[in-house]
């Protein structure tokens, strides 16, 4: 069973544009399969449409997922990018 990691988020800012295409250049970078779950719903972090599509506003608590051989790391650095948004 591949390693996992889940880190809680709360966006300072909407899931927009910009921070949805940070947050998929930044899980890009590692081997782990990366989500953030919103309620219900999840989006994989490797398409910034589907994370848009969350719909995710300002305040929201959001969760990363991410399974892998990095997962730990992948997480953080998605769930960094998250915390820092404009």
């Amino acid at each position: 069973m591949s390693p996992s990691s889940e880190i809680e988020v709360v966006l300072p800012a909407a899931l927009h544009a910009r921070p949805a295409a940070e947050a998929v250049r930044t899980a890009s970078a590692y081997t782990s399969d990366v989500e953030v779950r919103l309620g219900e719903r999840s989006a994989s972090a490797g398409s910034a449409l589907r994370l848009m599509s969350l719909g995710a506003p300002a305040g929201a608590t959001v969760i990363v997922r991410a399974t892998g051989d990095d997962a730990h790391l992948a997480a953080l650095a998605v769930a960094e990018v998250l915390r820092s948004a404009e």
